[in-house]
């Protein structure tokens, strides 16, 4: 059987990398999943040969290369599911929630699903600190572990942000839409902090965050139409509109994500704003604090001055 010319030379270099000395498959792993992604679809002797030589891989490969490779067929739709497997991953519509533990703050977790009541509905409102912690984490997970980390939020009793008006969301989606239309991030990020009440370095970092699911959840908290967001992907930046494998990831994402979820990142964003301000306030008190006792104990080094005894020529203190 002719084989595809997929993966060219790929067994001449299984060959190389069993010599003693020669550890290349980091590298060929590496390199063939890239060129694996690289296409949408693959025929059936495509998918075989992709199957065959990854299998070989991944279970010699350092703990590294395995977790960017996973990574990376994670959140690609044509990844076999002998690989998925292999991987311990499920594919996306048979893929359960993950566990919260590890997800999402312990302090933030319902210990057990409960019935919800009116007096429910509000939700449980994050503390600042909480609020950071899960701003934190979430900023600085992989893709794969922000779809779980908000797959998660939308089931928790926390409390959302509260949406923003119509009126207001219809002006501002306008307005980042003709600001990513001219590729003027600055204004962009400036109408989107304003339109969600974000501090400027908060908005700075969801637009600016290179792997885009951030700017995917301040967009669905706005109530962004999926098409006018497929624009701002195109338009706004030229490094992300010209990566067709990174528009459609973003697009399916952003088709997928609970408003829930996005309105709960929305309010962490604002509660980690609040913590930084409280730190920063509190430690200038604590400084405060520091040098007025320091003064206290310097004034209180020195022995009352004694009272002054008046004698008169007769002997007698007057």
């Amino acid at each position: 059987m002719t084989r595809s010319s997929l993966f060219p030379g790929f067994d001449g270099l299984l060959t190389l990398s069993r010599r003693e000395g020669v550890d290349i498959k980091p590298t060929l792993l590496r390199v063939l999943t890239d060129l694996y992604v690289q296409a949408s679809a693959h025929s059936a002797d495509e998918e075989r040969q992709f199957v065959e030589l990854a299998s070989r891989l991944v279970d010699d490969v350092d703990d590294a290369t395995r977790a960017a490779v996973r990574a990376r067929l994670a959140i690609y739709p044509a990844t076999p599911v002998e690989i998925l497997k292999k991987l311990g991953l499920r594919p996306a519509q048979d893929q359960p929630a993950p566990p919260l533990a590890g997800l999402i703050p312990a302090s933030l977790r319902s210990p057990q699903p409960r019935a919800t009541s009116a007096r429910d509905d509000a939700g449980l409102s994050m503390q600042p600190k909480d609020a950071a912690e899960l701003s934190e984490m979430f900023m600085r997970a992989a893709s794969h572990e922000r779809i779980a980390i908000l797959q998660n939020l939308a089931t928790t009793p926390l409390k959302p942000a509260a949406p923003t008006p119509l009126h207001r969301a219809v002006h501002a989606i306008e307005a980042l839409e003709m600001a990513a239309f001219n590729a003027d991030v600055e204004t962009f990020t400036t109408e989107l902090g304003e339109s969600l009440i974000l501090p400027a370095r908060v908005s700075h970092e969801v637009v600016n965050d290179p792997d885009g699911e951030p700017l995917a959840c301040a967009a669905k908290a706005l109530g962004m139409p999926p098409p006018v967001f497929e624009r701002v992907l195109l338009f706004l930046k030229p490094e992300m509109g010209q990566s067709v494998q990174t528009v459609f990831r973003l697009s399916r994402f952003y088709e997928r994500l609970s408003e829930r979820a996005a309105l709960i990142m929305l309010a962490a964003w604002r509660g980690s704003a609040m913590a930084a301000i409280r730190a920063k306030h509190r430690t200038a008190l604590y400084d405060d604090e520091r040098q007025h006792v320091r003064g206290s104990a310097r004034s209180g080094t020195h022995a009352p001055a004694k009272p002054i005894v008046r004698t008169g020529t007769d002997g007698f203190k007057r």
